[in-house]
Order: structure tokens, then sequence, then C-alpha cells
């Protein structure tokens, strides 16, 4: 029996559409374009460049094996309304990815993350409503949960946000259903749990600790855990996330004007995650077998544990994680070593 996602890509195939990826030259984003492309579609891939990289957008292009001219890069930040309008001329879908990530740099550059995050999706709701867009889906966070002591987290069930970005994400959810009533435009919105896979930037002070860690172990540098490593987060595979957007895109409008947990739905502690990521990699470096992290104290806005109810995107989306913890580092690692 086909999945609802193998479905939604035998209609995309046989109708392409027009599509925009905002910060695709970003992780999520340069994957979603990726499959966009190796689906026959036409992308639009909009990114200041600020974080990502235009290397990843050559790379997802090349490895779709679509012809170059199927995707359109513009040069812009978000916000830039006209350049938002511009990308959004003639534009079937938009997948909304822009954003400007991590907790701890939110506490940093509050302005800058509002600036970001908040202003630029109100520019790209705004030009998808002048543009005659069809549908939006748009990417939240976990963080939005906040101090909430509810497990599994589920979307009806939110607390006060811990920081900046939290805050952001959580005020982009509220703006983005003022919009939706008020003009009328299909809108999804997704939020995001820890989400891993290739093209995951591992340099920095903000990098997400899965690429962070492969990077610093390949490089023979210690490992950092905040707090005692008993802390869990729901850890999943980018090709997931690229399934629940294209079937947020494609599902039938009456599952529009909701938000939806995308992620495992299994919690693993960082402990866990250290020794299946240690371990994978002493494979080829057996050097690494008996490593282990430095724990520092746990950092200001941490959420101690997090992890998914997914059933409202089970039932509504027919979204279906395909790729376990184990299955989507071994992977990951694969394309890191080789990197």
């Amino acid at each position: 029996m086909e999945t609802e996602y193998a479905l939604a890509c035998e209609e995309l195939r046989a109708a392409p559409r027009r599509w925009l990826v905002t910060g695709a030259a970003g992780f999520i984003g340069s994957n979603l374009l990726e499959q966009l492309l190796r689906l026959g579609q036409e992308v639009v891939a909009l990114d200041d460049l600020s974080t990502g990289r235009l290397h990843n957008i050559e790379e997802a292009v090349a490895a779709s094996g679509a012809p170059a001219d199927r995707c359109r890069f513009i040069e812009a930040d978000a916000a830039d309304r006209d350049a938002a309008l511009e990308a959004c001329r003639g534009v079937d879908i938009v997948l909304h990815q822009a954003a400007m990530g991590s907790v701890p740099r939110s506490i940093e550059e509050p302005l800058a993350t509002y600036a970001c995050n908040v202003e630029g999706l109100v520019s790209v709701l705004d030009a998808a409503r002048e543009s005659g867009v069809q549908r939006l889906v748009y990417a939240s966070s976990n963080s939005v949960y906040g101090d909430s002591t509810h497990l599994p987290q589920m979307e009806n069930r939110i607390g006060t946000a811990q920081s900046p970005y939290a805050a952001s994400k959580r005020v982009n959810e509220m703006y983005a259903n003022m919009h939706r009533r008020s003009y009328g435009v299909e809108l999804v919105g997704q939020r995001y749990f820890n989400v891993f896979g290739k093209r995951q930037n591992p340099d920095g002070p903000y990098s997400s600790v899965i690429p962070r860690w492969i990077g610093l172990l390949l490089d023979g540098q210690p490992c950092r855990i905040y707090g005692d490593g008993r802390s869990s987060r729901d850890f999943f595979y980018v090709d997931d996330v690229v399934q629940a957007n294209l079937l947020a895109a494609t599902a039938e409008a009456s599952a529009t004007g909701a938000i939806y947990n995308v992620a495992s739905g299994d919690p693993t502690t960082l402990n866990e995650l250290f020794g299946i990521i240690r371990d994978g990699l002493s494979r080829t470096r057996p050097e690494l077998r008996d490593v282990e992290p430095l724990y520092e104290q746990l950092r200001a806005g941490e959420i101690r544990h997090s992890y998914a109810d997914i059933s409202r995107a089970r039932q509504r989306l027919g979204y279906v994680p395909t790729h376990s913890l184990a299955q989507g580092l071994e992977r990951t690692l694969d394309w890191y070593t080789a990197h």
C-alpha cells in the first residue's frame, strides 16, 4: 500500500508546480530544494547567504539531476519587501524556512532574531497574499513549548517562551493565524524538533549538537555536554522534514490552518546520542572508541526535556517518519565523513 507521501510525490510529478523556498541555501532549505527538483518542480530559491551557503544550492541542484534552469536563485533578505514580491511572482506554493536559529544566539542578538524571524515571515506572508500564492507552509519550532512540563508535547499545550528565539517563533504562529483569518491564504505551521542530516553546518558557536559533535570528534577535539547529559531531545532525520513539508503543501484544504509537530516522537538523551555518534565514527576511526564528553553547566534558555506527540500530523497529513535515529545517523555520518 502506497503511503500518503508516495502519493503526494506521484501527484507532483504528474502536475508540476512553481515553488518558492526561502532559506534555500541553508540545511533544511537545500534538502527541500533537492527533492522538489528531483520531482520535476520549478523552484525559486531565496536566501541572503548570511548563514546559508551558495554551495548548498549548487550541490542540491547537482544531486537532483534536474536541469539548472529549473532553479532560479535570488540573493536577498526575506524581510526585503521588494525581493519577497519578486520571489513570489507566479509561485503556487511557498515553503518558508528562512530564520535565524539558535537559542544562545538569540539571547546574544535579540534584535537581529526578531528582524529575521518575525519581519521575515510577515514580509513573505504579505508578498504571498499580494501575489496570489495558493498555500504557504512555514517553519516554527518546538521551542514554543517553553517551560511546559507536559510530555509528550502536544500542539494545544504550550508554555512560556524561554528565549528570544522561542518568542519569535510563537509570534510567527500568532501572526500567521491572524493572516489566514484576515486574508484567507491557506497556511500550515510546522513545529520542528531536533532535525539533523546532510549539509547541516558543523562550524561556529551556534551549530546544532549533532554536526558539531561529528566535526569535533573527526578533528580530535573535545565535545561538551551542557548539564548532566540526561536532558532529552526528539532527534529526527531531515528527509522526514522534507516529507512533512510536501505533505502539508499538497494536503486537502481542510488540513490547513493548523500547526503540526514534526519529529520522530521518541526521546533520546544527550548521553545516548553521544554514544551512538562516537560508536558510529569509531568503525572507521577506532581511536575514538573510548572518548568521553566534557560536562559543563546547563545554558540559559535550554529546555530540559522535549519530545513530540506526532499523532495530529499522522492523522491529518499522513506523516510517518521513515528513518530511525540510528538509520538517519548512519547516513549522516557517511556524508560528513565523505565531505
